[in-house]
């Protein structure tokens, strides 16, 4: 097939024919044909050649070129596609006048695989025609060629055989493709977030593939609810959870079964959530099968479970039937931990709710008739509730609580006993009024020992005197066993740590100053990390002593200071950014 007895208007035709098919700019139709004709050309005139094509976008006439650009002579390899500038200058002498000059931008790739794009001169080896004449104005025509400028001069069109058609119809093909795909990904990578109606074409392998129109979505096995089966040419919603970019084009994945899902259609059946006026602050789902979702109202005037409710029902009704059935708990949402803890765990009672901020945990006592209600099936309830506060739920019994608080107790009253000298009344008559440990029994105000009944002043000051003399013999004790582990006087001269403490950390291996100095504060104060999906705790050095991450972080940047590592003025513009990464946040 030449090219040259084809009608002109033939390949604007097509291109705009293709374009609309596909929905895509005809312009990128006509630069996969001219990158067609430009390889069916080089398999006419070799491949060592720079053969390029240019399609007119108004009277479709396509010309031929040949590039051939200007490089130094000790970098000059192919002389098919490359000339030095004294070779170029001959070629544009020869040619003159019909020579002229118009700006090009070269693209050149360095060894790092970057692309860069620089201004250069295009030396045209022909004559000019009433088109090229504004090019010309902008060009110095007198410019000599220089590295980095371009001949061009025209090739006779080819004559394209059946090999070279099919090829420059799959070059052609494969553009397409590239421009639908890049229009697909462009079209849903904003719509993230969102719920589409699709639909269904067919399941491979449990996966469902649905019709986006144009292109296909992945519904896949572990994102459809559980109960669910459809046929070819069902309509269904889904929610659009990923798009990304991949070597087979974009990947659009749904889900069913994303907590999200289920918020958007509380946003579509509830017009106070679209408005903002109610807000879905926590949402945790068993798909299928139960879910719980936290809303607080802006509005005084509004009850949010109520308006996700609906006028008997309706509107929570039609996000359960759209879930298969599933059963949605909807719980006023509290910025107290505990209070809103006790509105998850509902239907069941609380009892006692006791919260430790800094381990993320939260134990739950309940009556001996409602643990089974708190847990739920399979430990559905507590897991749901979990997963909405954020927090590491232990529930107890009532009867349970009271074993371990009696157990507490007879260890406090051990502790005073063997330590104090102390008979089992007065030792548990210590216990009763809240003191836990020798320390607060030593340096605690001597009013506070004196509205116990039947102490006085001087049995005050005795037992501050046991307590403080039991203290001191033991900090000796911890302290000789450091130095046998190692000590050195730079860390045990550093304030801030007890003899305990010092104990501890050389048992760890840590023996001076400067070792202190390079660990980490969550190495000292313990941490969390996931392993599994789940929560594990790290123990730290020092977090027997009740020593947090802040007040590890202090000592740590203290010693560094003192090791001149730091400067002051670093210390003092630190703040939470500046906290080493707990394991989970590092990686470990």
């Amino acid at each position: 097939m030449a090219i040259t007895s084809a009608n002109q208007l033939e390949l604007l035709q097509t291109a705009e024919a293709v374009a609309r098919e596909k929905m895509i700019d005809p312009a990128l139709v006509i630069e996969a044909m001219e990158e067609s004709l430009a390889r069916a050309a080089k398999s006419r005139y070799g491949s060592e050649m720079d053969i390029r094509v240019s399609i007119d976008r108004k009277t479709g006439r396509a010309t031929f070129t040949r590039v051939r650009t200007v490089v130094d002579e000790d970098l000059l390899e192919n002389e098919k596609a490359e000339s030095t500038a004294k070779g170029a200058a001959n070629a544009v002498s020869v040619a003159r006048p019909n020579v002229f000059v118009t700006h090009a931008k070269s693209t050149t790739i360095d060894e790092e695989g970057v692309s860069h794009t620089r201004d250069v001169h295009a030396f045209h080896l022909r004559k000019p025609t009433d088109a090229d004449r504004g090019k010309m104005e902008a060009a110095d025509q007198s410019h000599a060629p220089e590295e980095g400028d371009m001949l061009v001069d025209i090739v006779p069109p080819v004559d394209m055989g059946r090999i070279a058609a099919q090829s420059a119809k799959q070059v052609i093909l494969q553009k397409v493709r590239e421009a639908e795909r890049d229009k697909q990904f462009e079209e849903y990578k904003d719509r993230v977030g969102t719920i589409i109606n699709v639909a269904v074409k067919r399941e491979e392998y449990g996966n469902l593939i649905v019709d986006l129109n144009p292109g296909e979505g992945v519904l896949r096995r572990n994102d459809k609810i559980g109960r669910e089966s459809y046929r070819p040419g069902d309509r269904i919603r889904v929610f659009i959870k990923d798009v990304r970019r991949e070597v087979r084009g974009p990947q659009i994945f749904l889900s069913r079964t994303a907590p999200e899902f289920m918020e958007e259609l509380f946003k579509m059946e509830v017009p106070e959530i679209y408005d903002g006026v109610i807000e879905i602050k926590a949402c945790a789902r068993d798909p299928g099968s139960r879910a719980k979702i936290a809303v607080i109202s802006y509005d005084s005037s509004i009850d949010p479970v109520g308006a996700c409710v609906g006028m008997r029902g309706s509107r929570v009704q039609a996000v359960v039937n759209e879930l298969q059935g599933e059963k949605i708990d909807i719980i006023p949402w509290n910025d107290d931990a505990p209070t809103f803890l006790v509105n998850a765990l509902q239907p069941a009672e609380v009892t006692k709710v006791v919260l430790d901020e800094e381990a993320e945990r939260i134990e739950v006592v309940v009556p001996e008739e409602q643990l089974s209600l708190a847990i739920g099936r399979r430990g559905q309830n507590v897991r749901l509730a979990s997963q909405l506060t954020g927090l590491d739920i232990d529930i107890l019994t009532e009867e349970e609580e009271s074993k371990r608080r009696q157990a507490e107790f007879e260890e406090r009253t051990k502790l005073f006993m063997d330590t104090l000298d102390l008979d089992e009344f007065f030792a548990q008559l210590l216990v009763s009024e809240g003191f836990t440990n020798l320390e607060e029994v030593a340096y605690v105000e001597m009013d506070e020992l004196l509205v116990i009944d039947g102490v006085d002043e001087g049995t005050a000051e005795e037992l501050q005197a046991r307590a403080k003399d039991y203290l001191e013999a033991q900090n000796a004790k911890a302290l000789e066993t450091a130095r046998e582990n190692g000590l050195q006087d730079d860390l045990a001269n550093f304030e801030g740590l007890s003899p305990q403490m010092l104990e501890a950390l050389t048992v760890d291996g840590v023996k001076t100053l400067e070792e202190f100095a390079t660990c980490a504060d969550w190495e000292l104060a313990g941490g969390w990390t996931m392993q599994n999906g789940e929560r594990v705790k790290d123990d730290g050095l020092l977090e027997k002593f009740d020593v947090s991450l802040e007040e590890a972080q202090d000592l740590i940047m203290t010693a560094r200071v003192m090791l001149g590592w730091v400067s002051p003025e670093d210390v003092v513009g630190s703040g939470e950014d500046d906290v080493t990464p707990q394991p989970e946040e590092a990686g470990a």
